[in-house]
């Protein structure tokens, strides 16, 4: 099961890499601490509106733009056949396997998934680099 905390961490970790930001310089412009930013783009805590408000505005990013991006991930994800089937539906075979697999790609977003466990699956997504939007007042 692909986690939404999991996939919001992903994609502010990438959106902070890309900029060649340290987690302290980000959690100092967003006013939360580095251990905390840390967990969350780790995917171990979930954070509030507020606090991906926060985030993203020190990243230059709109909270709508990360919520599209993890939006297109979790679409195509749920695509990809057993990534985001519940336990009880998988067969004994794939749950029993070491771990399995899956690669999609659907417009600028490719995605893959390792499922280590029926209980841990991990989500890569990458997004091809696309042009500012500019926006007309």
């Amino acid at each position: 099961m692909v986690l939404l905390r999991r996939v919001i961490g992903d994609a502010l970790r990438a959106r902070r890499q890309g900029q060649h930001r340290t987690l302290r310089e980000v959690s100092t412009a967003a006013n939360v601490s580095l251990g905390y930013l840390s967990e969350i783009e780790r995917g171990q805590k979930e954070a509030s509106s507020e606090l991906l408000a926060a985030i993203c505005d020190a990243l230059g990013a709109r909270l709508s733009e990360l919520l599209s991006e993890v939006s297109s991930t979790l679409s195509l994800a749920e695509g990809m056949e057993g990534v985001l089937v519940p336990v009880e539906a998988e067969s004994a075979k794939a749950q029993s396997s070491k771990a399995a697999t899956a690669k999609a790609t659907e417009g600028d977003v490719s995605v893959s998934v390792r499922r280590e466990s029926p209980l841990k699956a991990t989500l890569h997504a990458t997004r091809k680099p696309h042009r500012d939007v500019v926006y007309a007042a």
